[in-house]
């Protein structure tokens, strides 16, 4: 089959055969293209959506680069369940088979440092929400209309005070549960807390954090964040993964994600 490769990950070589019928971005199955002591996991897609005017296109069509993210993320998937891979970014593209071997010769010093220090450890994904219902007035009858302006900025002072104190009640368990968890990992990712407004999630979130964790110890992780759930009220725990080490590839390599265009 013709086309451009698809670059999802590179790797060292498998101690398992991925899953027979696994499917990748534009339908193609990937397959392995080794070079010295690395493997990248590639797939044929068509020049019409990936060479660099189509692609930049379809980077802006929400329903495209959903269905897009998903064939690339069940890729990264099964490599996750037997192997370390070190993801490269949605949409790397090269032209050729060479063009890849090129860049896994020119970063392949950073892959060997960076599979090394990822080999055996997955990413487990932590957030933390001040529900809806938590929030001062949220649930409380409306306040009587005030008498004066002196009245109305009482009011509002106290409403503000209530406020601080339920963020800060929120931001003290979130601070103590990053404590703990890191103590139980290898390294932690702190990312900014997601846009209530743009996330589909119930609630503001306090904390949105990552977690490096050997997978012998991925176990013991998952119990502590459970114990948490439900501890304070008024405060919800997610947690999602495992996952692939996104959050712990080093800005360093950052290159390596951006492809070669065709």
């Amino acid at each position: 089959m013709t086309g451009l490769r698809y670059v999802y990950a590179v790797c060292r070589p498998l101690g398992a055969p991925l899953q027979a019928d696994l499917t990748g971005v534009a339908g193609d199955p990937p397959r392995l293209l080794t070079h010295h002591g690395l493997i990248a996991v590639v797939s044929h897609v068509p020049e019409r959506d990936f060479s660099e005017e189509p692609l930049r296109r379809h980077l802006e069509d929400l329903d495209w680069l959903a269905a897009t993210a998903r064939a690339h993320q069940q890729v990264i998937d099964a490599l996750t369940a037997v192997t370390t891979p070190l993801p490269l970014r949605l949409a790397t593209v090269f032209r050729d088979d060479s063009g890849v071997r090129v860049m896994m010769e020119e970063r392949e010093e950073y892959f060997l440092r960076t599979l090394d220090r990822l080999a055996g450890r997955v990413e487990w994904g932590v957030k933390v929400y001040l529900e809806p219902e938590t929030e001062p007035g949220a649930t409380a009858p409306p306040a009587a209309k005030p008498a004066s302006g002196r009245d109305y900025l009482l009011q509002r002072r106290r409403k503000a005070m209530a406020q601080e104190d339920t963020w800060q009640r929120a931001e003290r368990f979130a601070g103590r549960l990053h404590t703990t968890l890191s103590a139980h990992a290898d390294d932690a990712r702190l990312h900014p807390p997601q846009n209530s407004a743009l996330s589909s999630a119930a609630g503001q979130n306090v904390l949105n954090a990552a977690y490096l964790v050997p997978r012998g110890q991925s176990e013991e992780f998952v119990e502590i964040v459970d114990r948490t759930k439900g501890e304070e009220p008024g405060i919800r725990v997610e947690l999602t993964g495992p996952w692939a080490a996104y959050s712990f590839v080093d800005d360093a390599g950052e290159g390596a994600g951006e492809g070669e265009g065709p």
